[in-house]
């Protein structure tokens, strides 16, 4: 068995190793037997998204977390951010989510949350893995008069979407407003409806018919056609599109064009500033981000912060400055005064409030922030050496930074989960971009592939 935690959570092809009943009944096991040297009987809260195979593992999640003495309490479907909300909410011990997020419905995944709402550390996932792989969870298990029961929660929709509406400012209203949503047939399905109904907008709905298999498929936040394509045909002020499980946001403008992370991030982080509201006057992104929301940050008045790729990471350095926004250029935003983690319907709130209390359309706000021009090429490598050890890389890479001077950037990076070395060139033109990042890539295979 070899590392099962990835930067979020255990994932995989379902009904595979290691996304089977097996991998998920230990996990159960394993997050109660660690919880229990705080408590007898864990309260566990285990919710999913709309997958086919969610079934068999929140079965084998309960099975595994009942056999060790906890109670788990089933949701059923609900965003990943719900589950965290109702895991603390209810002070349970831990949620657990069953969820790919934009992943095609063959993939599956398990998270978990801690009970105050935040993702566990990699210190508590070694943990959890360390025990699963020392092949002694069946010598662990307590006396049958000591294993755990299992329990249904009815309300929790009542209560996430009242969570929701609260996250809206009660002054401002969006009565009326036409809205198009595309919940990717995923674990928004119902929740985000009601949210934005409840709070009187003109509301059209697409992609909210789940059959297990059509999840994320040509639609929500990573395929925008049908939803930029309705926003124009119905006249709508915006589009919003979430992901699979509900934590990311990507918006349409009322003209159908696609707004990035990157502009939803600085529209709400000018809002908060002029709110006196953004604190420590930082806004944190990730190295990813494209370098027009640096330029614009520093335009408006405000620090910029880049931390590593993924939302933990974006997370950490929120906590560890004191910021209070910060998010992915793919529509994964957190607001701590809101939530622990990225919450799509939370950030389509905070967009909305920003439209409704500066009065002006969408497309003109996307404009507070210029977009470079960027070129990304993906290449197979054989071994992965420090970047800074192969000198004819680190030439090209510091040829080309300097000839692009204060107009550009360069970004070279191994994916963590693939053999694979990511280029990013991001520049004045197009052509230059591409030239670049071409030739880049060009030494990166001839030293690597």
């Amino acid at each position: 068995m070899g590392k099962l935690f990835g930067t979020d959570g255990v994932r995989g092809e379902a009904n595979r190793y290691p996304m089977n009943a097996e991998i998920a009944f230990a996990i159960g096991q394993a997050v109660v037997y660690i919880l229990k040297k705080e408590h007898s009987h864990p309260r566990i809260v285990i919710g999913k998204d709309t997958r086919i195979s969610g079934y068999m593992l929140e079965s084998s999640l309960e099975s595994g977390i009942t056999s060790m003495g906890g109670n788990p309490y089933l949701l059923g479907v609900l965003p990943t951010p719900g589950i965290a909300f109702v895991a603390q909410s209810m002070r349970a011990d831990a949620g657990i989510v069953i969820s790919a997020s934009h992943n095609p419905y063959q993939d599956n995944g398990i998270k978990i949350f801690s009970g105050n709402g935040f993702k566990l550390s990699d210190e508590q996932e070694e943990a959890i893995e360390d025990l699963m792989l020392s092949n002694t969870l069946h010598t662990l298990v307590p006396p049958v008069k000591d294993m755990g029961q299992a329990f249904r929660l009815q309300d929790v929709h009542g209560r996430y979407i009242v969570f929701l509406k609260n996250t809206f400012p009660r002054d401002l209203s969006i009565e009326g407003m036409k809205i198009v949503i595309d919940t990717a047939n995923g674990a928004t399905y119902k929740v985000a409806r009601d949210a934005f109904w409840e709070l009187g907008a003109d509301l059209e709905v697409i992609h909210n018919t789940p059959n297990g298999i059509n999840i994320n498929d040509k639609c929500g936040s990573q395929h925008t056609e049908d939803l930029r394509k309705t926003v124009v045909e119905k006249g709508a002020a915006i589009g919003l599109a979430f992901d699979g499980d509900g934590d990311r946001l990507i918006a349409v403008d009322e003209k159908g064009q696609e707004i990035t992370g990157d502009q939803i991030l600085l529209i709400c982080g000018k809002m908060l500033k002029e709110e006196g509201k953004l604190k420590n006057d930082l806004l944190v992104s990730t190295v990813m981000s494209n370098l027009g929301l640096r330029v614009a940050c520093k335009k408006y008045g405000f620090k910029y912060h880049a931390s590593k790729v993924g939302d933990r990471y974006v997370l950490e350095d929120m906590l560890r400055l004191g910021s209070i926004i910060g998010g992915e250029e793919s529509g994964h935003m957190i607001f701590l005064e809101h939530h622990t983690t990225g919450d799509g319907i939370v950030t389509a709130m905070q967009l909305l409030a920003a439209i409704v209390k500066t009065g002006k359309p969408l497309s003109e706000l996307a404009k507070m922030m210029d977009i470079y021009p960027q070129k990304l090429i993906n290449v197979d490598v054989k071994s992965k050496p420090d970047i800074s050890t192969v000198p004819q890389i680190m030439e090209v890479i510091e040829r080309i930074e300097k000839e692009l001077g204060d107009d550009g950037r360069v970004l070279v990076r191994y994916s963590g989960t693939q053999n694979m070395c990511r280029v990013m060139v991001e520049g004045p033109s197009d052509g230059i971009t591409e030239k670049h990042c071409t030739e880049i890539a060009g030494v990166i295979k001839s030293e690597l592939g």
